[in-house]
């Protein structure tokens, strides 16, 4: 079996390769990946120590897919993944990241016949719609309601029913138009693909920044002695999501892969869930705790454009399909990330510091 893994050099792609070759020995792994995202480079001796090989290439590019040859499975992580993309800036890179670069990924796959399992993300769900839900405000944390206006979500979160209509973040317009497209292409032309729409992944060799990878910036600011800010909704840092951990999503890939027919044209939510939630004050109480530093952090009244006061994934529907829970707990994630920053600290420091 051959695996394409693009975005293969970042956080997350460069992580899925490594556990696709640890545990399947039989399997080629290629990751693809333009280095655009400062300190994905640093995954490219990773990739090498395991046994998967790197082609430097982009996927808004077709040409750049001849590189890698005929494929047995697809998986799409590549992706402009800032929520705050657009605002203030030019969309270009976004759009054709996020848009052109799935075309080119599915006809890519469509070549060579190959499955495709694509990363998405549960920013497909509006923001207003988010935001205007009914919560609850406690000590240090927003929680949902189980009394709602809107289908889809309870206090466990929101299902894959939620509903889609308003305006929701071009980034998040990019990953379900490519939701789309992926859907036609696997009606039309017979391939194999499924839908993760993914909530808030990290790990260790995250290069977390303010608008994407907020754990390990969290951390990295602690154990740096930065500075932080709770914005908008209050400044106290309530806001709330929950968090899986890459090696959770790892396992779930494995189960899909291994049974491509029964997950076939299938959208799942694919996240934490409820017991793996976290907000920014319980996040740095944690980050205090394993850093053993306390930093200034500000508080900023205003929204930020894009944000959401609260976002919880019911994995109800994936977990009763197949078995398959997250089980790394928030504690142990920010233990492990903790730890991987203090020996790595001079490596990191240019990039997290």
């Amino acid at each position: 079996m051959k695996i394409l893994i693009t975005g293969g050099t970042g956080f997350v792609g460069s992580n899925l390769a490594i556990e696709f070759k640890r545990n399947k020995k039989d399997v080629e792994v290629v990751a693809l990946d333009n280095l655009k995202r400062r300190g994905s480079e640093l995954n490219i001796p990773r990739l090498k120590e395991n046994g998967i090989e790197f082609i430097h290439g982009d996927i808004r590019n077709k040409e750049d897919f001849e590189a890698v040859g005929k494929t047995d499975i697809v998986i799409e992580c590549s992706a402009e993944p800032s929520v705050m993309a657009g605002y203030n800036s030019s969309p270009e890179y976004l759009l054709n990241t996020n848009l052109l670069g799935t075309i080119n990924c599915l006809e890519y796959t469509r070549k060579c016949g190959a499955d495709i399992i694509f990363l998405s993300t549960s920013r497909v769900y509006p923001v207003k719609t988010i935001n205007n839900l009914t919560f609850i405000e406690k000590s240090t944390r927003f929680e949902l309601s189980d009394n709602q206006d809107v289908p889809g979500v309870s206090s466990k979160g929101l299902t894959e029913d939620f509903p889609l209509k308003s305006p929701r973040t071009l980034y998040g317009a990019t990953k379900l138009a490519s939701e789309l497209l992926l859907q036609e292409y696997t009606e039309m032309y017979g391939i194999r693909g499924v839908i993760n729409r993914c909530g808030l992944l990290t790990g260790t060799w995250q290069m977390g920044k303010v608008d994407q990878g907020v754990i390990v910036l969290w951390i990295a600011k602690h154990h740096y002695k930065g500075s932080l800010s709770y914005i908008g909704y209050g400044g106290k840092g309530k806001q709330v999501r929950d968090i899986l951990h890459v090696k959770d999503l790892y396992r779930l890939l494995e189960i899909e892969i291994n049974d491509m027919d029964s997950h076939n044209g299938e959208i799942y939510n694919v996240g934490g869930g409820l017991e793996r939630t976290v907000s920014l004050a319980e996040l740095t109480a944690l980050c205090q705790k394993y850093t053993g530093n306390k930093i200034q952090i500000q508080s900023v009244n205003e929204d930020r454009p894009g944000d959401i006061r609260i976002y919880i994934t019911d994995n109800s529907r994936i977990t009763e399909k197949t078995g398959w829970k997250p089980r790394i707990s928030v504690d142990e994630i920010i233990r492990e990330i903790s730890i991987w920053i203090k020996e790595n600290s001079e490596l990191l420091k240019p990039i997290l510091a």
